[in-house]
């Protein structure tokens, strides 16, 4: 350039070049910003949003919404009816509820996916995780997991029972539980004991006043039966604000089939293993007033020596023998099947107890010969003493575990 002065004319040409050159980028910018917008007229999608290229489809976020009670950092939770998973906008395909050792809470997704429900109460003063997962109609998931601890109750209860864990008893045996403090929410506690047999047998449960329940089959166990018992008491509310704390597994064995017949009027005793008689014993049985009850005991006892008092049965002061050989409990009330060396020749010749069975026998109990320790020796809790023919009424369902003098429509109902 020679420095020279731009003329007007020319000037004003390069004006209007600046001004179209402008416009022309101006209009390439407004185009591009159009084919990235995704309007009504970008030809990706339909016109409510709902097709392929809907923001949904091309983010891939689930629709599917799962809510978890109680609350993620829960404290206090109530150990039943307070654990609920629920899934909206879609089904739940996944929950999994597991405590601080892993172990898992069993439950079920209901048919149609909305909601999954715990099979059992929880654990009282455990923490417990949830882990959850739903699918919406596309197939995308979504999930949530949350973490929660339930209640220290204040009041609590636990179960006594019999047999103990590890024994082998005889084929009248139930499996009875006697709890520290009255339920009124029977069935809650009913439903967190399970019983299991092999071979499998129909067990059933029958409660014995608001603190006791007694579980038999409908006829005696067959002998070698396994039964195992759960007894899943921890965060049971078995009253209101009344928990249980008790976990555990019992396990025993019915051994051999014994069952012996008392009759009271030939004063005879027919003892028979497997549906065979192996002895007749002479027996006494209670003389007139003092009468044995009749039917089906089992023994809940055996004590090698033990004092009698007729003071502790209501009888007064009219015996009190401190040296009872081979005694063996048949009910609560006091009646037993024993030794007795003071009774001459009463055995198969007259009744003259106070309503217990009683079989000949030598003080000190050493002679291992004589009925009452051979009857002692060959004897097992749970075995089967009938009684018959005698002047009583039949001995109460639950005096002692003589629940298999009810019918078995009765034990159920």
């Amino acid at each position: 350039m020679n420095g020279r002065p731009v003329s007007g004319a020319s000037a004003d040409v390069r004006g209007r070049s600046i001004r179209r050159l402008s416009a022309l980028l101006c209009g390439v910018v407004l185009t591009a910003v159009t084919a990235c917008g995704g309007g009504s007229d970008s030809g990706s999608a339909s016109a409510d949003g709902k097709g392929k290229g809907s923001a949904a489809a091309r983010s891939g976020q689930s629709e599917a919404v799962v809510t978890i009670a109680p609350k993620d950092g829960a404290k206090g939770v109530d150990t039943s009816g307070a654990l609920k998973v629920g899934a909206a906008k879609g089904k739940l395909t996944e929950v999994e509820v597991k405590d601080a050792e892993g172990a898992e809470v069993e439950g079920e997704i209901s048919a149609d996916g909305a909601t999954w429900t715990p099979s059992t109460h929880l654990a009282a003063s455990t923490t417990y995780t949830v882990h959850a997962v739903a699918e919406d109609a596309e197939g995308r998931t979504a999930a949530e997991d949350a973490r929660f601890t339930t209640l220290t109750p204040k009041n609590t209860f636990i179960g006594h029972f019999t047999p103990e864990d590890g024994s082998t008893v005889g084929v009248g045996m139930p499996f009875s539980i006697r709890f520290t403090r009255g339920i009124t929410h029977p069935e809650d506690v009913e439903k967190a004991i399970r019983v299991k047999t092999e071979p499998a047998v129909e067990v059933e449960g029958h409660w014995f006043g608001n603190d006791r329940i007694d579980f038999r089959p409908e006829k005696y166990w067959k002998a070698g039966t396994k039964v195992t018992v759960d007894l899943d008491l921890d965060g049971v509310e078995g009253r209101d604000g009344v928990y249980g704390k008790q976990s555990k597994t019992v396990s025993f064995t019915i051994g051999r089939n014994q069952v012996s017949v008392v009759d009271a009027k030939k004063l005879t005793m027919k003892v028979m293993r497997d549906g065979r008689t192996v002895r007749t014993i002479p027996v006494t049985t209670g003389a007139p007033g003092y009468e044995t009850w009749n039917g089906q005991m089992v023994i809940s006892e055996k004590l090698t020596v033990t004092r009698m008092n007729g003071e502790t049965v209501g009888y007064g002061g009219e015996y009190d023998i401190k040296d009872v050989p081979h005694a063996m409990r048949l009910t609560t009330s006091g009646t037993f099947i024993h030794g007795n060396y003071w009774g001459g020749d009463a055995f198969g010749n007259r009744n003259a107890s106070h309503g217990c069975v009683g079989l000949r026998d030598v003080r000190g109990g050493w002679d291992r010969t004589a009925p009452g320790a051979w009857f002692f020796d060959h004897s097992l809790i749970g075995d089967v003493v009938i009684v018959k023919n005698s002047n009583d009424a039949t001995v109460a369902p639950d005096n002692g575990y003589n629940g298999w003098n009810m019918s078995w429509e009765k034990w159920k109902a």
